[in-house]
């Protein structure tokens, strides 16, 4: 036979040579989660708890709303008519509820994904509420704004003839 087997102290080096290599990769993810452990519990003791999924934010919203409501009383109807107004809107609430549990827990990333769309809408309205103002406060057009007196605007010097179309107000 031309194949040699290995040795028996061969056999056992290389046994104890993986054995070695596993436990070092053990000892790694170990210390890694460790660390990783650390980490999130100084972040949390820093900033607080981390802020929930959007999903689970609709969720307390809708409790929320569902306990102010069946919170209210209304004198208006007088006792009888309260107590069915109040088991309808109880109704309502539990028909709202069943009906949105199901969505959020097949699509909990799509209010994520809405949630990070509204704070990006928020922010293009802002910043156009913002430059309208702008506007306002400096009297008027855009390009009327400090520091656009003559030879500052598209036309370069005074009576110089540049690519805009030059529009006498008076």
């Amino acid at each position: 036979m031309s194949e040699e087997r290995p040795t028996s102290d061969a056999a056992q080096e290389e046994a104890a040579d993986t054995e070695a290599r596993a436990t070092d990769a053990d000892a790694w993810a170990k210390a890694c989660a460790e660390d990783l452990a650390a980490e999130k519990d100084r972040r949390r003791a820093r900033y607080g708890p981390p802020p929930a999924s959007a999903a689970e934010e609709l969720r307390r919203l809708v409790d929320a709303v569902a306990d102010k409501l069946s919170g209210l009383q209304t004198p208006l109807l007088g006792t009888a008519a309260s107590g069915a107004a109040q088991q309808m809107v109880q109704q309502a609430v539990r028909q709202a509820k069943a009906a949105m549990e199901p969505v959020i827990e097949r699509n909990p990333d799509v209010f994520d994904h809405l949630a990070a769309a509204g704070s990006e809408l928020l922010a293009a309205y802002r910043s156009a509420v913002e430059a309208q103002e702008r506007r306002w406060t400096t009297g008027g057009a855009p390009g009327h704004g400090p520091g656009d007196g003559p030879g500052h605007g598209p036309r370069g010097q005074e009576g110089e003839q540049g690519p805009g179309e030059r529009i006498d107000l008076d």
